[in-house]
């Protein structure tokens, strides 16, 4: 299939041309088989219904059993989680699953899978800083694998979350290390360190307007990396308890040849 060259409107970009943009890429990425975005097989999805599952927030690192409730009748979301990798899996352990994303085609994943394997699960697409359409207290469990690179602004989010929580519920969620955008991205592709950026980054002002063009031309969606104060002090300010952290890295970048790029962690809102 050939797309049309992708463009943006003129800047200054607004929240609403940031969200449709990342979404776009979200659905190329789909299209071109980016790992993030390839389904579940039956035979996982059968294993994980005799008990034998696990799902990443991170790249490579499996989230502790440790860190799940009881699944059977857990109200479960899973945050800019499409793709059909966790939510099918959830389900298929007992979990009555909700899949909220930006991209429509990541979602579709999930609804694929679902109609394949006969389970329930409720796609759900939009804006993952404004969960209104849910209740308060909706939710046992949050699962939001890495995203939050992908949004401007993460406080809205904790609070969100907080709000569609139950009391004693739990939120977990992985992250990219924002000390990897220190460095010049596009040389790191190529196996080379260079620091270049001061933190916290951003693609819209701390690329040149060619390199945005590049990315744009290659359907990348665009990334903003965030303090640490926002992405854990953040979560404490929203009232959640932080009570469960770990590291990962993955092989895609050279930085992670020395140290970890990749942290989850896991917060519980008091009963």
């Amino acid at each position: 299939m050939n797309r049309p060259n992708p463009s943006l409107p003129p800047t200054p970009l607004s929240p609403a041309d940031l969200l449709a943009w990342n979404r776009r890429a979200w659905d190329a990425a789909v299209e071109n088989g980016s790992i993030w975005t390839i389904p579940v097989s039956p035979a996982v999805v059968a294993r994980a219904r005799m008990g034998d599952w696990s799902i990443l927030l991170t790249p490579t690192r499996s989230v502790p059993r440790a860190w799940f409730p009881d699944l059977v009748g857990c109200n479960v979301l899973c945050l800019a989680g499409g793709g059909g990798q966790q939510g099918p899996l959830l389900a298929a352990a007992g979990a009555h699953v909700t899949v909220f994303d930006n991209a429509p085609a990541q979602l579709a994943g999930d609804a694929a899978v679902a109609a394949r394997e006969g389970l329930t699960i409720r796609c759900e697409q939009g804006d993952m800083a404004d969960l209104s359409r849910f209740a308060d207290g909706t939710f046992d469990l949050i699962v939001n694998p890495c995203s939050t690179m992908f949004v401007p602004d993460v406080r809205p989010i904790w609070r969100e979350a907080w709000r569609v929580l139950r009391p004693g519920g739990l939120f977990m969620a992985g992250f990219n290390n924002p000390i990897s955008y220190l460095f010049d991205a596009f040389r790191a592709d190529e196996g080379e360190l260079v620091v270049r950026h001061s933190l916290p980054y951003s693609d819209i002002a701390d690329l040149t307007e060619a390199e945005r063009a590049r990315l744009i031309e290659d359907e990348q969606p665009f990334e903003w990396s965030h303090t640490l104060e926002d992405l854990i002090g953040g979560q404490i300010e929203a009232g959640f308890v932080i009570v469960g952290f770990y590291e990962d890295r993955w092989a895609g970048n050279p930085l992670d040849a020395l140290m970890n790029t990749f942290f989850a962690t896991l917060a519980r809102k008091p009963a």
